[in-house]
């Protein structure tokens, strides 16, 4: 290929990608999947029951082009979803933006708001994409990773910490926004409001934009608190709030997000998103909106609303059903206290796994051959740090148990299975 007709450099280093990769070997080995995080079961059947509905209905203009930024009916129901919550009026024509996914969001916040040059500090570890969304936007991404303070026993979500003179020497004059996913993923961690005020004051003291990805924000398990960064004192207006109603309703296919923020940093992903993507599908808005109000409507019911119900009868119990496994067949997981996926340290296995031939991370490689040989497929957290951190990841793996209970029973016997393959060749 010649020198003129190929790849624009701006996207070199950016090529790999641990899903295609790691999706790829799950479906040539046939292996049970608890890797990329999607549910292998239907959304709510009130979500379903109004999707068929505006489909077959005789309404031809739920077909067509809806309004660029947001469907009118959707954001004015994103407004009266999240009004109450940030304490304040909600413009929905001006402070609610609508994309692709919250991937068409976050992408437009990095193409809508970074100059060449501009730093963005990034907390490890971090959704994969916001690296190479930021260095394509030509910026500079920081690293500050979250430590586990604990080396024994049981681990939770909150014994990963950001240390405060780290985060406080990533801010300078350069530094143009710092993206806080919060219930973070992979760990699952949910900031308390110290942390977050921490960080807060940080991008009050250094005029910083607070990207705050929330896409885990309904599955937080009793006994904790989410909390907007965007609600403490002078946040709201630096701060875009990031949501999804694949991860809302469980319905990771529909890919549809949104923002919410003041005005003008929304125009900025606005002029971004109508410019590169312009519209989104149009039945798929109504049907989240029509979703949303009745979740409105039965805001209070824990059973009924689905909102509260995922996390707190749905998804414990499979979270608790997981932990229980990988602590009997001998890694120590972090039991998250919000979103469904869950690290595993996996140090005190001693497995030794054949070179591959590749110069990866250890975790990579473990996950390799699981995958290949006992047919069981996770993630490498290694892909959610940048060269310099990957260290702090490599003992880890990472489990998504938003399965059905037979999936993530299988995924147990084949772990159960492997150990007593191990204890047998060392007795």
């Amino acid at each position: 290929m010649s020198s003129k007709i190929r790849m624009a450099d701006r996207l070199k280093g950016t090529e790999k990608n641990v899903w295609v990769e790691f999706g790829k070997l799950s479906a040539e080995y046939k292996a049970i999947n608890l890797g990329q995080g999607f549910p292998d079961y239907h959304p709510p059947q009130h979500v379903l029951d109004i999707f068929a509905k505006l489909v077959q209905g005789d309404n031809p203009l739920v077909h067509q082009y809806t309004r660029s930024y947001g469907h009118p009916h959707l954001v004015n129901v994103l407004a009266k979803l999240y009004g109450p919550i940030m304490g304040r009026q909600i413009d929905p024509m001006t402070e609610v933006t609508v994309s692709i996914g919250a991937f068409g969001i976050l992408f437009s916040c990095m193409q809508g708001l970074v100059n060449p040059g501009d730093e963005v500090i990034i907390i490890e570890p971090f959704f994969d994409c916001y690296e190479p969304m930021v260095r394509v936007a030509g910026g500079k991404p920081v690293f500050v990773p979250l430590r586990p303070t604990k080396t024994e026993g049981e681990m939770t979500s909150h014994d990963w910490q950001l240390n405060t003179e780290e985060i406080t020497k990533a801010f300078n004059k350069n530094t143009k926004a710092i993206i806080l996913n919060n219930p973070n993923n992979p760990v699952g961690k949910v900031f308390r409001r110290e942390e977050l005020e921490v960080i807060a004051k940080l991008c009050i003291e250094h005029d910083v934009v607070c990207v705050a990805d929330e896409v885990y924000e309904w599955m937080i398990y009793r006994g904790f608190e989410h909390i907007k960064i965007a609600t403490l004192p002078g946040m709201w207006d630096r701060t875009i709030t990031v949501g999804s109603a694949g991860k809302t309703f469980s319905a990771t296919g529909w890919k549809l997000g949104w923002a919410v923020g003041p005005a003008d940093l929304m125009q900025a992903l606005m002029v971004l998103h109508q410019n590169s993507i312009y519209t989104c599908p149009t039945p798929i808005q109504e049907a989240v909106a029509a979703g949303l109000e009745y979740e409105l409507s039965v805001f209070g019911d824990e059973e009924k609303c689905y909102l509260k119900s995922l996390a707190l009868q749905e998804l414990a119990p499979k979270r608790d059903m997981l932990a229980k496994v990988l602590s009997e067949v001998g890694m120590t997981p972090t039991v998250p206290e919000g979103g469904y996926f869950m690290l595993a340290d996996i140090s005190k296995l001693n497995v030794e796994i054949p070179d591959d031939g590749t110069d990866d991370p250890y975790d990579f490689k473990f996950i390799r051959w699981l995958t290949k040989n006992k047919k069981l497929s996770c993630i490498p957290p290694t892909a959610f740090y940048n060269k310099e951190h990957k260290h702090l990841g490599e003992k880890f793996i990472r489990f998504c148990f938003i399965k059905e209970d037979s999936t993530l029973e299988a995924a147990g016997k084949v772990l159960k299975e492997w150990k007593a393959e191990l204890d047998s060749k060392s007795s």
